[in-house]
């Protein structure tokens, strides 16, 4: 402290000290309970800068805008207000500049996408240059009233769109609104119609009954019941209407239906009762009467029959609840008749108890009095026939898609309209490929020239027929073709037939003609051969006696070359007629086991090992053993020959089912080319030098009369396989009796 000052001024400088003290705690007080006020208002409140950057707010506003402080801080209010227009947000710029504060409402877009409808208060430079705001968030009493205005604008929709007349009125009967529906019933404008009241148009004998009605409505909330209003000129209008309280500010409502058409129609027909019931009531079809707007003033019996509902409900009901309106169909009859006045056609109507039913009617507008009459007959005898041509064509498709043999139908240009799953199968194609597609794009190219004649000549006769080679991929298939020009007007139908077996069992027919006209000729011809064959053994061997000189060599190649003359004779006679032969039990492995014993020596001078590999306990099998040791014989030697460097021949028997033997008799020769196979077997066919192809061809025929059968694998440098495939019992045949 200044020691110049005198002690009166220390003491006023003390007291000043003081009073600044105590400005101070006040003024800290009241900064503390605004603080308090600023973070637990329930508005948000949020501080400015003047470049519109966050720099202060409460935990209100945080929740408000679903951001931490710290990620508010410093964050511009217009990155929340990119859903407000430009002009709006220029407009209330300009009202704040110009009043220094400013309250409106905007729509706030959250950083999470969230849309926010806000109320808003800004002040201007509240604390030196920072604006301070005030929001509140509105959004779900924005929702509510929005709920409310289209609540409102439905029921208003509904109210002036109704068909029905709907009044609004107090406990006294005076109306407070009415839809345009009133208005056209009672012929007059609404504004005339909401100074009056029920009681004004009431017939005096229904007061008493609208009385009635009003207590009833007081008490219950709900009422119904008939009304007779009286317009101003002197028409009456009849309605049934239904009435409920509070449904709008307290008010009632009465929501009611003009029954005057029906009501003055039902007397007329009780005028005319004696004359029209007869006709409508013993009419076998159904009778409706309905007026304009789609309801049903009277019905007959039949008609009761139909739609499956008593006279008095169906008498309630209007003819579109029977119908689907949205149905194009429906809107299309409905037009037509309003413009032509008379229509026939029919629809599915449907029934109450959720029956549909098709009906064929005739429509005449203004038939009887005004009203439109319609006339209904069940077409389900119709529908039978139909149904029977249905199941007819559903016949003729069964047989068409089962049918053994293809069946392709074509039209205009040869494209095909339709085709069968064996046709799909023979061309190796889908339907969806085929269809609509020419005939010529699925035939082989190599045989196009030829199906082209055949279509050629379809033209010139009529129909055709021809076997085209179908072959692909080494695969041979032979299809037969059966043309016809025109089973319908602008219809040809053509048949397919897969007869490549076929063909290989004409083949293997041949091949047996063949071997039954060989073994004819062959008793004869070894015959014939035997005894020059003998005259010339005998001299041969005297000759080798008497000749001195050293000609050994010579009488040995003779001598041998006889012999293998004699082996091909005894291998022809095979050929002949077989004598009877006795099958008997035999065990199948000790028949190979023999022959390959038999057969070892001359494989191992060869340098061939025989491998046999035979499963244990195979059953025995009728055969000839002497006749199957031949064929294994003749097979194991084409094995051994094939095989110059030696290696291993692999003999395997097993049971492949309950009733057949599989012998199999592998080597590891050079093989035999695929197209060569189907040859082996046929007379004097063969792939080695000097061979003449009766072994194979004998082979074939023993197995063949064991009832069995033989099948070649091979691969070219590799290897083949001789299956042999016997049964087990043999079936007698009336050809093996006679023998």
């Amino acid at each position: 402290m200044n020691h110049n000052l005198s002690p009166r001024e220390e003491q006023n400088v003390v007291a000043d000290v003081r009073l600044l003290e105590e400005e101070n705690r006040r003024l800290k007080e009241r900064l503390n309970s605004y603080s308090i006020i600023f973070e637990r208002s329930l508005d948000a409140i949020v501080i400015f800068n003047k470049h519109g950057e966050f720099v202060d707010m409460n935990e209100a506003a945080c929740k408000l805008f679903e951001m931490d402080k710290r990620e508010l801080i410093g964050k511009k209010l217009s990155m929340f207000l990119e859903l407000v227009p430009p002009d709006i947000l220029m407009f209330q710029k300009s009202m704040l500049h110009k009043f220094g504060s400013f309250s409106d409402e905007l729509l706030i877009k959250l950083a999470n996408g969230k849309v926010k409808h806000i109320e808003f208060s800004i002040k201007k430079d509240a604390f030196n240059e920072y604006d301070l705001v005030i929001m509140r968030d509105i959004s779900a009493h924005k929702a509510l009233e929005r709920e409310r205005i289209i609540h409102e604008f439905l029921f208003k929709d509904v109210f002036n769109r109704a068909v029905d007349s709907i009044v609004i009125f107090d406990e006294f009967g005076r109306f407070i609104d009415v839809n345009p529906a009133f208005c056209m019933s009672l012929n007059l404008e609404k504004a005339k119609l909401l100074n009056l009241s029920f009681q004004q148009f009431i017939a005096k004998e229904y007061v008493d009954d609208f009385v009635r009605l009003l207590a009833e409505l007081k008490e219950k909330g709900t009422a119904k019941g008939e009304l007779s209003l009286v317009r101003l000129d002197g028409t009456v209008k009849m309605f049934e209407l239904t009435t409920t309280s509070n449904v709008y500010s307290g008010f009632y409502m009465a929501i009611m239906r003009d029954v005057t058409e029906r009501k003055n129609m039902e007397i007329k027909l009780q005028k005319s009762e004696e004359r029209f019931r007869a006709i409508f009531e013993q009419a076998h079809e159904a009778i409706l009467i309905w007026d304009d707007y789609g309801y049903i003033l009277n019905a007959n019996r039949a008609a009761s029959r139909t739609f499956e509902l008593p006279l008095n409900l169906l008498v309630r009901k209007n003819l579109l609840d029977f119908l689907d309106y949205d149905d194009e169909k429906v809107k299309r009859i409905f037009a037509e008749f309003r413009k032509k006045g008379e229509i026939r056609d029919e629809l599915t109507f449907h029934m109450p108890n959720g029956e549909d039913k098709q009906l064929e009617f005739t429509m005449k507008k203004g038939a009887i009095d005004g009203y439109h009459l319609t006339i209904f007959r069940n077409v389900a005898e119709r529908r039978k026939i139909e149904r029977e041509l249905r199941e007819s064509e559903q016949k003729f498709r069964s047989i068409f898609d089962h049918a053994m043999n293809g069946i392709l139908l074509w039209g205009q240009g040869y494209r095909i309209l339709d085709v069968n799953p064996i046709a799909c199968e023979i061309f190796q194609a889908g339907k969806e490929q085929l269809l609509h597609r020419p005939i010529t794009e699925f035939i082989p190219e190599k045989a196009r020239k030829h199906f082209q004649r055949l279509i050629q000549q379809s033209e010139r006769v009529g129909e055709a027929y021809a076997e085209v080679d179908f072959s692909n991929d080494g695969k041979q298939k032979i299809i037969e073709f059966a043309l016809k020009k025109e089973i319908i007007p602008g219809v040809g139908m053509m048949m397919l037939r897969d007869i490549t077996e076929r063909k290989e069992m004409e083949l293997q027919l041949r091949k047996s003609d063949t071997l039954n006209v060989v073994g004819e000729l062959a008793a004869g011809i070894a015959h014939e051969i035997r005894n020059p064959m003998t005259a010339l053994k005998g001299f041969i061997q005297l000759l080798q006696g008497s000749i001195k000189e050293d000609y050994s060599m010579y009488f040995n190649v003779i001598m041998s070359e006889l012999k293998r003359i004699e082996s091909i004779i005894t291998e022809f006679l095979v050929l002949a007629k077989p004598q009877a032969i006795q099958y008997q039990q035999n065990d199948i492995c000790k028949i190979m086991q023999d022959t390959i014993d038999l057969i070892n020596v001359q494989a191992m001078m060869h340098n061939v090992q025989i491998v046999a590999d035979f499963a244990p306990q195979l059953p025995f099998i009728y055969c000839e053993p002497n006749q199957l040791k031949q064929v294994f014989i003749n097979i194991l030697k084409n094995a051994i020959e094939v095989m110059p460097k030696g290696g291993d021949i692999t003999v395997r028997i097993r049971q492949i089912d309950g009733n057949h033997i599989r012998i199999s008799i592998t080597d590891q020769g050079c093989g035999i080319p695929h197209d060569k196979i189907k040859k082996l077997g046929e007379p004097f066919y063969t792939t080695k030098e000097r061979g003449t192809g009766l072994g194979l061809m004998v082979s074939y025929k023993i197995i063949e009369e064991h009832q069995g059968k033989i099948d070649v694998e091979s691969e070219v440098g590799v290897g083949t396989t001789f299956h042999i495939t016997l049964p087990i019992k043999r079936v007698e045949k009336e050809d093996d009796h006679e023998a």
